[in-house]
């Protein structure tokens, strides 16, 4: 990149064209007098006669380009590193039956739960370049849809693979879904571990309670954010038949509240509660504010001064201008 350190200097250039229309209009100092132009013309006709008209302009470019040498031009070289120190987290989603409950609104349109999940956390995953992500779906056991990865694209394809009908036996189990999560970062040299758990229901399965996974994931320094999502009480949930035809039932749900703040709270993190698009929204972004990615910024410059490659130019053809002068083109006393 060329930069000039003193960039002031340039608008002498402005100057130069005052100054060749001041010579153009005043003409040249005659340097013979003749009493018949004739002899004048014959003499003007020779080349060296027409080169010798332009002589004047050298100082002028020997000016311009010694402005722009006192504008001290400069090429710089930069570099920027940078060091992320990232964080390590596990992305924990509930994919029970239940999370096809159709109580969440895009566009004014029914949109059940899952998807308006995967899409939140898709757009969380695209706003952590630097950390090292991994995700975990569960219903009445965990299984594992990505390891710990800074491959984003990959992580997200597997993402959109993430269904209820991936989940297998219907269930909630919480607790294991902690236990696994926490296995995940438990190997991990990260200085910060978080878990972000999202879940629709209750703990109703599992080898594991919450609480004791909690209580592992504190042993272990990681940080367990939950988030209970869907809206209380009754509602919309697709029922199949065994005709198989799909009938839309209102249906019983709940979350069990105390314990996922009791886990979040076990372990230094948050408790969330989602009812809607925009709050779902909302909470990852808190999320994502509260756990910063730190990062240390170094800048290597290095300047290159350019004025030597005006000003020598400018003094050789001064110097040559002022040769022609007196030699060549010598005008007569």
């Amino acid at each position: 990149m060329i930069r000039f350190l003193q960039p002031e200097w340039l608008w002498l250039l402005a100057l130069l064209p005052v100054v060749m229309l001041f010579r153009g209009r005043r003409g040249p100092v005659a340097a013979v007098e003749f009493s018949d132009v004739g002899l004048a013309r014959v003499v003007a006709r020779s080349s060296r006669a027409r080169v010798g008209r332009w002589l004047w302009l050298l100082p002028l470019l020997a000016g311009a380009l010694m402005i722009v040498g006192l504008a001290r031009p400069q090429r710089a070289h930069s570099r920027t590193e940078v060091t992320a120190n990232g964080i390590d987290i596990v992305l924990g989603l509930d994919v029970s039956g239940s999370m096809q409950a159709l109580d969440f609104l895009v566009d004014n349109r029914r949109v059940n739960r899952i998807e308006v999940v995967k899409t939140v956390v898709s757009r969380f995953i695209e706003e952590r370049p630097n950390d090292r992500i991994g995700l975990i779906a569960f219903a009445a056991a965990p299984y594992l849809v990505s390891p710990l990865t800074l491959d984003h694209d990959w992580l997200q394809q597997n993402l959109e693979r993430v269904s209820t009908a991936l989940a297998g036996e219907d269930g909630t189990a919480i607790g294991s879904a902690i236990a696994a999560s926490v296995n995940r970062l438990r190997t991990t040299n990260a200085k910060s571990k978080v878990v972000i758990l999202l879940t629709d229901g209750m703990n109703n399965t599992g080898k594991i309670s919450p609480l004791a996974a909690a209580e592992a994931a504190k042993a272990m320094g990681v940080k367990v954010y939950t988030i209970g999502v869907g809206v209380r009480g009754m509602a919309p949930i697709p029922m199949h038949d065994q005709a198989g035809n799909t009938r839309i039932m209102m249906d019983k749900v709940d979350v069990d509240e105390k314990t996922l703040q009791a886990v979040a709270a076990q372990t230094g993190g948050k408790f969330y509660r989602a009812t809607d698009t925009d709050s779902l929204q909302n909470i990852y972004e808190q999320i994502n504010r509260l756990e910063t990615t730190a990062q240390t910024v170094q800048k290597f410059e290095h300047v290159e001064e350019l004025y030597s490659w005006a000003l020598l130019p400018s003094a050789a053809i001064l110097g040559f201008g002022l040769l022609l002068q007196h030699t060549r083109f010598r005008r007569l006393p």
